[in-house]
């Protein structure tokens, strides 16, 4: 019997795969992969590895996820040494947990490698800290993948407009203008700082600062399109200066 390694890949710069990561996919027979993994980091992998597409992308190709559960199971019970390879870390709605879970009921071992998150690196990369000494003291992420009004959404939202600390969001892009009119009318204030942070850590990085009530508006006029997370609060206005690009 081989085994499973989940490897998170972090937000996308290669630079930030960790060596432990690094390892593992130089020594995976197999790897399964999706589209949010520092995807150049595959020519680190054997010749004679097996390199699997698994990738999800919105409103396109599609490997559902009992799918990616079948073929860890499959190619570790058939003798090989198995990397998932997934954008940012395994476990932050990476859905890494059901995936562990579906090859230790098959007795296969697993472990993970965890990954630097876009959830705190995403936003840092666009000169916003997720906290700072005088502002706040907490920090909380959440799906945005549905809006406060959706049915499937098991958010918070209620509490969240009351947060008082940096709120990250992430995947929710086409949710956003539902996400700041539900704060809003739930008692946040229209004018909280709040920013879009697009293709974080990557040649395309694309930063959008505006207020709670204004940035849906300037990620549609923008164009903005996944992978971007939205940041929200008080910290979102230091505007840490970055280095020359």
């Amino acid at each position: 019997m081989g085994s499973v390694v989940l490897v998170g890949g972090g937000p996308g710069d290669p630079d930030l795969l960790t060596v432990g990561g690094l390892r593992a996919l130089r020594e995976a027979d197999v790897v399964l992969y999706d589209h949010l993994a520092p995807l150049s980091c595959l020519d680190e992998c054997r010749d004679d590895a097996v390199l699997i597409d698994v990738a999800k992308f919105p409103r396109g190709h599609q490997t559902g996820q009992d799918r990616i559960n079948e073929l860890l199971v499959e190619h570790a019970l058939s003798g090989a040494n198995v990397v998932r390879f997934k954008g940012g870390d395994p476990f932050v709605f990476g859905r890494g947990s059901e995936e562990w879970l579906a090859c230790a009921e098959q007795g296969i071992p697993v472990r993970v490698i965890p990954g630097v998150s876009s959830s705190i690196a995403g936003p840092e990369l666009a000169g916003i800290p997720v906290t700072h000494r005088g502002i706040t003291q907490q920090f909380t992420v959440v799906t945005g993948h549905v809006g406060p009004e959706h049915p499937a959404s098991t958010v918070d939202w209620d509490a969240l407009a009351h947060f008082g600390g940096t709120i990250v969001i992430l995947m929710g892009v086409k949710a956003l203008p539902g996400i700041s009119a539900g704060l809003i009318a739930r008692g946040m204030d229209p004018q909280t700082p709040a920013a879009v942070v697009a293709n974080a850590g990557l040649p395309g990085q694309a930063v959008l600062r505006g207020t709670l009530s204004s940035l849906p508006d300037q990620a549609a006029a923008s164009g903005v399109q996944p992978p971007a997370l939205t940041i929200i609060g008080a910290v979102t206005a230091l505007d840490l200066p970055l280095p020359p690009a």
